[in-house]
Formats: C-alpha cells, structure tokens, sequence
C-alpha cells in the first residue's frame, strides 16, 4: 500500500471523527435543553401542587365553616377515575419490545 493511499484513508477516518464529534456536540446541547426543560416542567409541577394544595385547603375550610361534608360531595361527584399503576405498566411492557431501525455504516468505508 502507498503512502498516498494511506494519506487518503487517515484523512476519510478524520473526517468521520469529526462529523462524529460534531454530532455529539450536537446531542450534548440538546441533551441541556431538555434537561433544562424538565426542570422547569418540575418546577412549574410543584407549583401547581403547592396551589392546589392550598386551594382545597380553603375549600375544605370553608365547607366546615358552613357544616358541609366534603367527603360525601366527592362521592357523589362524577370524577374521572386516577390511573392506576397496572396501566402504566402495561404501557410501558407494550413499548418495551418496540423495534428500533439501527443503521450499520460500517459498509459505507
């Protein structure tokens, strides 16, 4: 093999290296983001908690104030049920063996 040869090999593995580092580069900001992204979620999910907490707090307060039973409205009321955990559970064993295309680029060099 020739020194020309070799030259142009190393230089095809360069290039691939540095479309590789460029698109981890590229995942790692995405990666940030949306953990950014979460955090805000989770902060914007305890506040939302906090309040709510708060408001049936008031609600409940003012229901013993005025001899209401609380208990018993709930009952009677027409509320969508909780999910239960079995459901998620179901749904994540119906996405476990979800096929996932993998690509072989080995061929490509």
């Amino acid at each position: 093999m020739g020194l020309g040869g070799t030259a142009k090999k190393l230089q095809t593995v360069m290039d691939s290296a540095e479309k590789l580092y460029a698109k981890m580069n590229e995942i790692i900001g995405e990666l940030k983001s949306l953990q950014q992204e979460v955090e805000d979620t989770s902060e914007q999910v305890d506040r939302l908690e906090r309040d709510l907490a708060e408001q049936r707090a008031l609600v409940e307060a003012l229901a013993a104030d005025r001899d209401i039973d609380v208990e018993a409205i709930l009952e009677d009321a027409d509320l969508p049920q909780a999910p239960d955990t079995a459901d998620a559970d179901e749904t994540a064993d119906d996405t476990a063996g979800t096929d996932v295309p993998v690509t072989d680029d080995s061929d490509d060099q």
